[in-house]
């Protein structure tokens, strides 16, 4: 359910919200939704930019719908615990868990559509060659991940992609869907269909995938 931004906890009182993620539904207080707001603003956003609407070649968008469509829970409050090793995102485990939560449900309050991550996740893993997706990904992908999947490191304006920061945590659903949907307002355009930067099939896309996912065994 969105919450919107100007909502605050004099605004809805003791109201409580139900916040379903992952197949778990999660009470949501206004407290948690001001909490996380204020631990977003002193924690996330001289990197991620105010409501984490993200800079490319800095810190990507943590409230573009698409994203919010399809990432878990699970997944942001892991990338926020944990950090991702060799980029610009350092660990946050030092705020518990209840303030990572917080976050997330700050995050979360900029969807307006719905959470599809338990029906992402649960897509089944890539199968394909990854000398195909090699191809792929050094002909279309490397120009804004880098050569080897660094991103910003590697001077482009997409993430790190290749580095098991990323791939430990995100399903082949979740990086599926990515790349056949894109994230509007980002330079991640859909690689997809006839409004796609270009009309990668299902098995190209898994080649791709698979190919990932030896970057990070290097």
């Amino acid at each position: 359910m969105r919450i919107p931004k100007y909502c605050t906890s004099g605004m809805i009182g003791a109201a409580w919200l139900m916040f379903s993620s992952v197949g778990l539904t999660q009470t949501v207080t206004a407290e948690m939704l001001d909490n996380g707001r204020e631990q977003f603003e002193v924690n996330c956003e001289m990197c991620h930019q105010a409501d984490a609407i993200g800079e490319p070649g800095l810190a990507p968008s943590l409230t573009n719908q698409e994203l919010l469509a399809v990432v878990s829970d699970k997944f942001l409050m892991g990338t926020i615990r944990d950090g991702r090793e060799d980029t610009g995102m350092p660990p946050f485990a030092h705020l518990g868990r209840k303030n990572v939560r917080d976050i997330v449900v700050f995050l979360r309050s900029h969807a307006t559509g719905e959470n599809r991550s338990a029906e992402v996740d649960a897509q089944p893993d890539a199968h394909g060659d990854p000398r195909l997706g090699k191809q792929w990904y050094d002909n279309i992908c490397s120009t804004c991940h880098g050569m080897n999947g660094d991103g910003y490191y590697a001077g482009g304006t997409g993430t790190a992609i290749g580095l098991s920061g990323f791939l430990d945590k995100a399903t082949d659903g979740f990086i599926r869907v990515t790349i056949k949907e894109g994230r509007s307002n980002t330079r991640m355009l859909p690689f997809q269909g006839p409004e796609g930067l270009a009309d990668l099939s299902d098995q190209e896309i898994d080649d791709i995938i698979v190919y990932l996912r030896t970057l990070s065994a290097n």
